[in-house]
């Protein structure tokens, strides 16, 4: 609380409290919009205007230019003058020793607000330092005029630089310099743009005079000038663009300008030729970039018939989006239809599936929504035959707001992901959203996979944010398209090379163990060339991806090798949920992808012994015994007694949970080949050691053995996986992390294992030791079994 704000708070609304229309503001001594609405709502009184209103419109402006500027000894309305100081001290400015009078005090604070704005502060002394209407409009703002928190310097010279030329300009009004890009910074770009291409009337809209003025000026090696500085404010305002150490703030176009720009067009999928023509500055402006350059994806509500498949082909389409369900009452007959699969494949097409219901207002998104949709779009993934490993689209379709974002969409894809993991995480959660949304879902709920509602430009989250790093779609333009006299609505969607772009097949079963084996000799193979001296490690690598390469995996461990995996998409390789194998001991099918993640983690971080813990355990046992402890928190209303619910769901292959018998046959497997790899054994020898030279047999005695030596040690050791943390401090704060993200997930909610009463802890961490010693026994007696025959 500051109490200058509060000072400012009280005397606002006792002055005009009972004026008609004003609006109260909170006594609660933080500056917000509401304080700064009655600071504004005064000023308006003080001018005459009526009814007031809480913004500052052109009345407001209009009646202050009547006013004309306000300085040092300026006298007329103290009231006027008493707003001005108290905005400053809302401002973070020291507005006066007395209120009421434009002394030397208020006038040093405007000059210093000014220099922060850009503006010059017009003089020594008691000259300069006066308050113009547009300046007192910007004080009336929630602006900020120096370095914010995650805000970057650069950005800052931008903004006082795009203030410093234009803020004389009819049009232009004084933004923000807080180092932020933002809705407000970008509309003053394009103003900017406006001005100096000489278009009337500027108004930071991208219509069909600034695309005309842009086509006419594409940037090149040697162009200089304003308009060459503001596309690299462009660029800069776009950045972080992965493989560049970015662009710097000039006037002319340089080679370095050039090699950013053809990166930032592999990036944004557009051709690379280095230069700023109207695409790339489009895509630079714009969430939809140019809605008529090239696209190979699409989406639609309407039913994919083969003569529609057919005509999309030929018309460059690639791949369509496609519902797997409609909400109940629903009367738009948008998900997929019996057959209408198999006739997008037969065309050359493949299909990237999307969720949606409703999805169009705050209400919709609940942690609780999330995990039933979760639950729902698992079932119709399966019943349309949607096989492991497919990205589903989770659609947020409306103008989610940063607030809106953090108190209700993340927690919404924390339930999604919870519900698809504890369906055995068959299918990868991707988003769909303004650039926004995309971004900090993907932060924060851990999405991989983006799909971008660029042409929803309007949307307060497309504007002034830059295309989230790990976006496959991005849609761009709705129109009809014409099949013959078959017409109906497409949206055209551009596709990141490189990306997920859906799946060419449903319906595939998992493979026998030779298959999966010549699979790995073909990776292996495809490794050594790429880089001999890591060829198992790679494997590993894309064994897992891209499942395993999402945001919440590289801060934890460590990202793919990009170049390897582009060698293995173009060697054609099928991706490795296709060769999900049955496991030739307990007959389960096994995941490929979490098996590699297993092995690719205790490769790089090791495993402990006993009771001890590792990062590395974090990538196996460890974190499903984690998911299924917030299943069990989650459910303790219901199962209070920890053991018997670890005993009843833990490693069963009939009882749907987050780790059923499949997972733990994966963790001890990756366990196994993991550290097989980090003491020198080619992975390859270690899945043949594993699967054809009988260590299967053995798995589950070798895995205890190794891993804890005794029950009590298995036992302090789910105690301390649930508790503890590795002895490396930042793999520690890793394991928190990842700790408290994966019982959200389950449990909707963070409930610290320590908060457990210590002897129901330990009761539920004896189910995970009684159930491998159960598995320890049955092996042996199958062992037994076998040498007697």
């Amino acid at each position: 609380m500051d109490d200058k704000v509060l000072e400012a708070q009280r005397w606002v609304n006792a002055t005009y409290g009972g004026v008609a229309g004003y609006k109260r503001c909170d006594e609660d001594g933080n500056t917000g919009w509401a304080t700064m609405w009655s600071l504004t709502m005064g000023l308006q009184h003080e001018l005459g205007i009526s009814p007031l209103v809480a913004n500052f419109g052109p009345g407001t402006l209009t009646a202050l230019q009547a006013l004309g500027d306000i300085g040092f000894g300026w006298n007329r309305n103290q009231n006027i003058v008493r707003i001005i100081q108290h905005a400053l001290f809302c401002k973070g400015y020291w507005g006066a020793n007395e209120y009421g009078g434009y002394g030397a005090v208020t006038t040093e604070a405007v000059k210093a607000m000014r220099r922060d704005m850009g503006l010059p502060d017009g003089g020594t002394g008691t000259a300069g330092g006066q308050t113009t209407p547009k300046i007192f409009k910007a004080l009336l703002t929630m602006d900020a005029y120096v370095l914010l928190g995650g805000g970057r310097e650069v950005v800052v010279t931008i903004q006082r630089w795009l203030n410093s030329r234009y803020w004389t300009r009819a049009n232009y009004f004084i933004g923000p310099c807080d180092g932020h890009y933002s809705r407000d910074v970008q509309q003053a770009l394009v103003r900017a743009l406006q001005y100096e291409m000489g278009i009337a009337e500027p108004n930071g809209s991208f219509g069909p005079a600034t695309k005309a003025g842009l086509q006419q000026r594409t940037q090149y090696v040697g162009t200089s000038g304003p308009v060459t500085q503001l596309f690299h404010a462009a660029c800069i305002f776009n950045e972080p663009v992965p493989g560049t150490s970015g662009v710097g703030f000039r006037d002319t176009y340089t080679t370095a300008t050039a090699d950013f720009i053809r990166v930032f067009q592999r990036f944004s999928a557009l051709p690379e030729h280095g230069n700023g023509d109207y695409a790339t500055w489009a895509q630079l402006l714009v969430s939809t970039g140019d809605p008529d350059r090239p696209a190979d994806a699409c989406d639609t509500r309407f039913t994919i018939t083969a003569s529609r498949a057919q005509a999309l082909y030929q018309a460059g389409y690639r791949a369509v989006g496609r519902y797997l369900d409609e909400a109940p009452g629903g009367t738009l007959d948008k998900e997929i239809k019996p057959g209408e699969l198999q006739a997008i494949f037969a065309a050359g097409l493949r299909c990237f599936p999307i969720w949606q219901y409703n999805a169009r207002q705050l209400v919709d998104f609940t942690y609780s929504a999330g995990y039933q949709h979760g639950m729902l779009a698992h079932e119709r993934g399966v019943h349309y035959g949607f096989n492991r490993g497919t990205v589903i689209y989770f659609a947020v379709d409306y103008d989610a707001t940063d607030p809106e974002i953090t108190s209700n969409i993340v927690p919404y894809f924390l339930g999604v992901r919870g519900a698809l993991n504890r369906q055995g995480g068959r299918y990868v959660v991707g988003v769909y959203g303004s650039r926004n949304v995309a971004a900090r879902v993907s932060a924060e709920a851990y999405v991989s996979h983006s799909f971008v509602s660029g042409m929803s430009w309007g949307f307060s989250g497309n504007l002034g944010f830059p295309l989230p790093l790990n976006w496959s779609f991005n849609q761009i333009k709705e129109f009809q398209f014409q099949n013959g006299s078959d017409v109906f609505d497409l949206d055209r969607v551009v596709h990141r090379p490189g990306a997920d772009f859906g799946v060419d097949s449903v319906g595939h079963a998992p493979t026998g163990v030779d298959q999966f084996l010549a699979y790995v000799r073909e990776v292996h193979g495809l490794a050594v060339r790429h880089d001999p001296s890591r060829a198992s490690k790679l494997v590993l690598e894309w064994l897992r991806y891209p499942k395993y390469n999402d945001f919440e995996w590289r801060n934890t461990f460590e990202g793919v090798d990009e170049g390897f995996i582009s060698a293995c998409r173009g060697a054609g390789l099928r991706p490795p949920p296709e060769y999900d194998y049955q496991d030739p001991s307990f007959g389960v099918s096994i995941s490929v992808d979490h098996l590699a993640a297993t092995a690719n983690a205790y490769l790089l971080k090791g495993a402990g012994e006993r009771a001890g813990l590792t990062l590395g355990d974090l990538g196996g046992w460890c974190g499903d015994l984690i998911t299924f402890y917030g299943e069990w928190v989650r459910d303790e209303s219901e199962n209070k007694d920890g053991y018997a619910y670890a005993m009843a769901r833990l490693a069963k292959p009939n009882v749907q949970t987050t780790f059923m018998l499949n997972d733990l046959v994966e963790d001890m497997d990756g366990h196994r080949i993991g550290l097989a790899v980090k003491n020198g054994t080619s992975v390859v020898t270690a899945f043949e050691d594993l699967l054809l030279r009988g260590g299967h047999l053995s798995r589950v005695n070798n895995f205890f053995d190794s891993r804890y030596g005794t029950m009590t040690d298995a036992e302090n050791a789910a105690v301390a996986c649930l508790t503890g943390a590795p002895a490396n401090p930042v793999d520690a704060l890793k394991y928190a992390a990842a700790r408290k993200l994966l019982v959200q997930q389950q449990s909707g909610g963070w409930i610290d294992p320590i908060s457990i009463t210590p002897s129901d802890l330990r009761a539920f961490c004896k189910g995970y030791a009684d159930t491998l010693n159960i598995l320890r026994g049955a092996e042996n007696r199958r062992r037994s079994a076998m040498k007697a025959e």
